[in-house]
């Protein structure tokens, strides 16, 4: 069986071979069988939990246990892999939220580290082995000196160097999906947000953009881009920016500058959907496809996770309903949280979602956030007796729409 792992205080991780891993879900500790896990991908981290206790399964007296002298261990994964239990706790007096990233369960198994994860893309195109460092800052150098008046390359070269940006560092690498970010402000204060954080609040994990590029701007580095890619995706919607429909005039000025010269490529957004009359303008203007984001397919707890200012849920549906009209590509980003992603009553919705939209595209994206508290500050009650599992949400969808894309990435023609 799994070991489970804790941390000691001077970062060193320990197993323990009498005991058995176990993982979380809605608060809820549960044995882990090999079944749930897959060997810890390429380029994935595991983090030490401060002020939070491991737990474990003791088989000898039959019960769950928790440790008092270690902290607890989790894994934030690579980009491809999604979470199926969050790593197991209990927190102790007084713990600060955890910071914005997902917590996967991990454990010793078979003498390496295992998670419980499963993997919804085999695309390489964020696997951090595969992007050259020194390749990266000496096409940054080269790109700044080619366009030295486009603000745009010198924003993506901090998100890349200093940020750490997969779509950033594939610009510089000329390969696959490269960022257009454009817009500083926002229309949804969005509990997870990475780019914004109250003061009072959790940090965010980078700033945002704070200047909007001309369309000739984007133009500029969306054809070079596309220019030197074999299967192009250029995409509006950053994590270092708010929401790109607030800069509607900007995009569509920018894609028509880039259809002008090449119909080559797949223009994207990510987007909240707020605004059904700018998704329209942008589609006619030529983008390919659209990205919303989703936490739950309920209003409910979409407004408490969005906190959505000047629209509504059925906004997002109406811009969902005329990218379909315009014969968009539509993906949703689901933001998976286990323990709700796959309880019942959500599953039963977004099943009939999908089906009534007709999304062409899911892509399982973990929530980063404190597990605890996103039940907590959503107010979120789940029966845990029904929880259908993460995989088996995945599989059964596959199975009942043949036609749906399951995935991680943007996709290209």
């Amino acid at each position: 069986m799994p070991q489970p792992l804790a941390c000691g205080r001077n970062g060193r991780i320990f197993n323990f071979p009498r005991l058995e891993a176990v993982g979380m879900k809605a608060g809820r500790i549960l044995r882990l069988k090999a079944s749930d896990l897959i060997r810890l991908p390429p380029g994935s981290e595991i983090f030490v939990l401060p002020r939070r206790l491991p737990v474990a399964y003791d088989p000898a007296a039959k019960n769950f246990i928790q440790d008092n002298k270690h902290f607890a261990a989790a894994a934030f994964l690579s980009p491809g892999y999604t979470v199926t239990y969050n790593g197991a706790y209990k927190e102790m007096a007084i713990s600060r939220a955890l910071p914005l990233f997902s917590y996967a369960a991990c454990s010793f198994y078979k003498g390496e580290i295992y998670v419980t994860a499963v993997r919804v893309d085999k695309s390489l195109c964020h696997d951090s082995r595969f992007m050259d460092m020194r390749l990266v800052r000496k096409n940054a150098a080269g790109l700044k000196k080619l366009f030295t008046k486009n603000r745009l390359v010198r924003h993506l070269e901090n998100c890349a160097l200093s940020y750490g940006c997969p779509n950033a560092k594939n610009f510089f690498l000329s390969k696959y999906e490269a960022p257009l970010p454009t817009s500083p402000a926002c229309n949804a204060q969005c509990l997870g947000c990475i780019s914004y954080q109250p003061k009072t609040n959790r940090r965010a994990a980078q700033p945002r953009i704070e200047f909007i590029p001309t369309p000739e701007e984007i133009a500029e580095i969306a054809l070079f881009h596309i220019e030197n890619v074999e299967k192009p995706v250029v995409s509006f919607g950053q994590g270092c920016e708010g929401e790109p429909l607030l800069c509607v005039d900007t995009i569509k000025n920018a894609i028509k500058l880039i259809r002008a010269r090449t119909s080559k490529g797949v223009i994207n957004m990510n987007t909240n959907g707020s605004d059904a009359g700018a998704i329209s303008k942008i589609f006619d203007a030529g983008l390919d496809s659209i990205r919303v984001s989703l936490n739950s397919a309920r209003e409910i707890y979409y407004k408490r996770y969005y906190k959505p200012r000047g629209y509504s849920f059925k906004d997002v549906l109406k811009s969902i309903n005329t990218a379909k009209k315009r014969r968009g590509f539509v993906s949703i980003n689901y933001l998976t949280m286990p323990g709700f992603t796959d309880s019942e009553d959500e599953f039963a919705v977004f099943k009939k979602f999908v089906a009534k939209n007709k999304i062409d595209m899911i892509q399982w994206r973990n929530l980063n956030y404190d597990p605890l508290r996103y039940f907590e500050e959503l107010k979120i009650s789940v029966d845990t007796s029904k929880m259908l599992g993460v995989k088996e949400v995945i599989s059964y969808l596959q199975k009942e729409f043949p036609y749906l894309k399951m995935g991680y990435f943007n996709v290209s023609k």
